[in-house]
């Protein structure tokens, strides 16, 4: 047994002791004031106190003991001292006291039972906090050491396709160029991975700046075109009411609020048909710029939209069939910490929308710089 084990007993019983001596002390200053009066005085209720800190202290075995020695000495002290002073009003009262143990006995072991239960109840929530932690912890770790060696293949992967080692042919420069895909997408993965776990522990910080809202929109479905056209999937917008480009101006972080554009439209993307439109609608509200972007593809069950933007979930329907769960919950965090609000819901005949709004600043903005710490629980 270890040394520590071995203190920690040694101390147990230490205590037990100690409460053992003190039960015993009461019993004896209990029992010193029924015998040495008539038993017409009833100080048996006075048991109660012994009987509570046996339960408390020193278990059910020594709990059934002090009740049952509590008892004994109650009624034997209707003979012992004296005996020719019983009337049927002190054996009464004896047995109420008998009753009174009794309870006390019974409902004082279920008061240690449940306080053991609940013991219990604590430490397993808290081996499962500790361990989920650690999950976390560990999850966060390898993703941050994985980015290293992928950023390096993918350069090398670049080198190889720009001929730095050697001519390469065509065939071998296409193969190039979708393991140069595949490990930015494994890439991406990471990153959202690592930032949804800081973001988790440390909030989420932003660099805001006045921006406009168009204009980024814009810039982010030109860096998918290559992802549309593949899924043969085309990308157009709506400036809401008016025929006419216009800018949504918010105060916001550009790298952030790309993200979530990004991972709205790679999840509309992915879950259209060949042939369908994605349509990126922009428009202005009374005190909010709105961003929804539409598709055609199967829709939403109704049981997920409470769990759409949660942490790794993954719907049973085709809409979620191929995302990580990541992607909408980033986005949920990104755009609280804007004081922003993101939702879903589905088209009439078919198809969703996501969408998402922002606080809406002057429309001539003038340009500044500032970095706000949010917290993006959610």
């Amino acid at each position: 047994m270890k040394p520590g084990s071995l203190y920690r007993n040694a101390r147990a019983q230490s205590s037990r002791l100690k409460w053992f001596w003190i039960v015993v002390g009461l019993f004896s200053i209990v029992f010193i004031l029924e015998f040495s009066t008539p038993p017409a005085f009833i100080f048996g209720y006075l048991y109660i106190a012994p009987i509570l800190l046996a339960s408390t202290q020193l278990g059910q075995n020594s709990t059934i003991i002090a009740t049952i020695i509590s008892i004994a000495l109650t009624l034997l002290n209707l003979w012992i001292p004296d005996s020719t002073d019983i009337h049927p009003s002190t054996i009464a009262n004896r047995i109420i006291v008998v009753i009174a143990l009794l309870v006390t006995a019974f409902l004082s072991d279920r008061n240690r039972y449940y306080q053991e239960a609940i013991t219990q109840q604590q430490s397993q929530i808290q081996a499962k906090e500790n361990l989920m932690w650690l999950r976390e912890d560990f999850t966060s770790t390898l993703t941050h050491d994985l980015k290293t060696p992928l950023l390096g293949a993918i350069e090398t992967l670049k080198a190889l396709q720009q001929e730095s080692f050697g001519a390469v042919s065509s065939a071998q420069r296409s193969v190039f160029a979708t393991m140069i895909r595949s490990h930015q997408t494994s890439l991406r993965l990471l990153e959202t991975l690592l930032d949804v776990y800081r973001n988790d522990t440390e909030g989420l910080t932003l660099h805001l700046s006045s921006l406009d809202l168009t204009a980024l929109a814009e810039e982010t479905a030109s860096t998918l075109l290559d992802l549309a056209t593949s899924r043969r999937v085309y990308l157009s917008f709506c400036y809401g009411e008016s025929d006419f480009r216009r800018s949504l101006w918010v105060n916001g972080d550009a790298l952030q609020l790309q993200r979530v554009l990004t991972n709205l439209l790679v999840n509309a993307i992915n879950h259209s048909r060949r042939g369908d439109r994605v349509e990126i609608v922009l428009e202005s509200q009374a005190s909010y710029q709105v961003v929804k972007i539409l598709d055609t593809g199967s829709g939403i069950q109704p049981d997920e939209f409470a769990h759409l933007f949660e942490r790794f979930y993954q719907g049973h329907s085709d809409r979620q069939a191929k995302g990580t769960g990541l992607g909408l919950y980033l986005s949920r965090q990104i755009v609280a910490a804007h004081g922003g609000i993101i939702w879903a819901e589905n088209r009439s005949p078919i198809g969703a929308l996501f969408g998402f709004k922002l606080p809406a600043i002057s429309p001539h903005p003038t340009p500044h710089d500032s970095t706000t710490p949010a917290n993006s629980s959610g």
